[in-house]
């Protein structure tokens, strides 16, 4: 089907931020449809399935619907479950048992926001997509990139798999938005849901408790990993409750003694062990990435300084960063990073650009 340039369809969960962005859409003269995505069948994740909050919940389905209906827009429910089941939850599920620390929200975008959402629009003739991040969209040079959003609501970090394509057929209505604003907005409009509360948790774990997820998801997970050796300087000090259920940097919950405080600084699913060690030993001076994704430049084969992220929460600090032959992602940082942990992301800032981002596959010293 030809794609219609002032055709945008908007990914609406039901929550403001997706909501508000349909609706200047609409104020702005395009021809927007909505679009709610089912990404995975209740009965399958368990914990709090009644919670309003997640943002794909089945009140959250009919807030979008209804939104949609007062806005005087199409509203379609597309059944992405068997995708999202593939590319998002197995993919966490199997970096947990692999020792890492995965970021699903960064695979649900790249996966399921924007190629699912791509093909969808495709289907309806639609030119763009919309969500309502709260993020911009740059050009430079031929090339797009995301820089950071106005507001206090970052969430750029997330967005660095998003490819060239997926980029040059994007709308982010909020980018120069804060929350306030767009709640004023959904007042300004009238929309229902101006006061919804936000959702925090990923929407697969409406209850948030990971460890009660895997135990779910894996039959006998806890009878397999249960009793492991927790180890302190080669050394056998404890038991552990299964190396999946902890992650690099974590100190509460160990259930062993010791004079000095002590973290978690490995996870060895072969031998279903746990290293821990003191604070210090946390400190690394560099980093190696896979599943590279540049956005403002092209190549990154001379080293290069930017302001690195290593996980969503970051401050960031400054790292020297190139890409080898291999293409892989190598990051030295001159002050060293606390707790770099395999399976999350890392991100490269240029100021509030982001030049793209990897994930983590080892720390080096």
């Amino acid at each position: 089907m030809k794609r219609n340039k002032n055709r945008v369809i908007v990914g609406m969960s039901g929550g403001v931020d997706s909501c508000v962005a349909a609706g200047l859409l609409v104020e702005q003269g395009y021809e927007v449809i909505g679009i709610t995505i089912k990404t995975y069948k209740y009965e399958d994740v368990g914990g709090n399935v009644g919670n309003d909050s997640s943002c794909c919940s089945l009140d959250g389905i009919n807030d979008a619907r209804r939104i949609a209906m007062q806005l005087g827009i199409p509203h379609y429910v597309v059944d992405f479950t068997e995708q999202f089941r593939e590319h998002v939850i197995d993919y966490f599920v199997d970096d947990y048992l692999a020792g890492r620390t995965p970021n699903p929200c960064v695979a649900c975008n790249r996966t399921i926001k924007w190629e699912e959402m791509l093909r969808k629009a495709d289907s309806l003739g639609a030119e763009y997509v919309a969500t309502g991040h709260y993020a911009r969209i740059k050009q430079h040079d031929n090339r797009y990139y995301i820089s950071r959003g106005n507001g206090a609501k970052d969430q750029s970090y997330a967005l660095w798999g998003l490819t060239q394509e997926h980029l040059a057929r994007t709308m982010f209505p909020l980018a120069e938005m804060t929350k306030e604003e767009s709640r004023a907005h959904a007042e300004r409009m009238g929309l229902p849901i101006a006061k919804k509360k936000e959702s925090y948790e990923i929407c697969f774990i409406p209850d948030n408790d990971y460890n009660r997820f895997l135990r779910d998801k894996v039959q006998g997970l806890e009878e397999k990993v249960n009793g492991g050796d927790i180890v302190l300087d080669g050394e056998v000090i404890g038991k552990h409750t299964g190396f999946p259920f902890y992650t690099i940097g974590q100190r509460r919950g160990l259930g062993v003694s010791h004079p000095e405080p002590l973290f978690v600084l490995n996870v060895l699913p072969d031998s279903n062990s746990v290293i821990v060690g003191t604070e210090e030993k946390l400190l690394h001076g560099g980093l190696v990435a896979n599943s590279v994704n540049l956005m403002k430049y092209d190549s990154l084969s001379d080293p290069k300084q930017f302001m690195v992220k290593i996980r969503y929460k970051d401050d960031g600090a400054i790292g020297e960063c190139s890409i080898n032959e291999d293409g892989v992602l190598v990051i030295r940082f001159p002050e060293g990073r606390r707790a770099i942990a395999p399976g999350q992301s890392v991100v490269l800032f240029e100021g509030n650009d982001v030049v793209g981002g990897g994930i983590i596959t080892a720390a080096f010293d």
